[in-house]
């Protein structure tokens, strides 16, 4: 007994699939620490090895976490944001220099400005796995009881900062 309907179901389903991935946004990354805190970590600060800071230093403020690279490409791009939002002080920025050399990041950040009030060496890459960290540039939410509050995968536009992050810097200050 033939089944000529049988091809067009299954075709009908793939559509139903393709529909469905269509309406997904890629550039938005689950994450199971949202609401969770900040993984534990110390970490030694680029520009001062014998200095340590952990999120617990943080705590009583919100903050953003940056984690970013010399060798990133859309690190580059976003850092021109970053300094205007660092000129601006709206809220604590700390860098989290992922997989890099330290003289490499010292370098670039001579060369290209420093928009961190601190970055940590995070050399292995261990703090970045802890927090689920997919490639650089990574931006983090941070409430003032150190819970992570959103995270944004790539490059931090003019736009995102306007719409996404300073509301919700406000709000959570607020």
């Amino acid at each position: 007994m033939k089944r000529p309907w049988l091809p067009l179901a299954v075709f009908v389903v793939l559509l139903g699939f393709l529909g469905v991935g269509l309406t997904l946004k890629p550039r938005e990354l689950p994450s199971a620490l949202i609401d969770q805190p900040v993984p534990p970590f110390r970490l030694p600060v680029l520009a001062a090895p014998g200095q340590f800071v952990g999120p617990e230093d943080m705590r009583g403020q919100v903050w953003l976490l940056n984690v970013w690279a010399s060798w990133c490409v859309a690190c580059q791009v976003e850092h021109p944001v970053l300094m205007d939002f660092a000129r601006a002080q709206r809220t604590p920025l700390l860098g989290l220099n992922y997989k890099d050399r330290p003289d490499e990041a010292l370098r670039w950040l001579a060369q290209h400005g420093n928009p961190y009030q601190r970055s940590l060496a995070d050399r292995d890459g261990r703090v970045g796995i802890e927090l689920g960290v997919y490639g650089v540039p990574e931006t983090y939410v941070i409430d003032r009881a150190g819970r992570i509050r959103y995270r944004h995968t790539g490059a931090v536009t003019p736009e995102l900062l306007r719409d996404t992050l300073i509301p919700m810097i406000g709000r959570l200050n607020g």
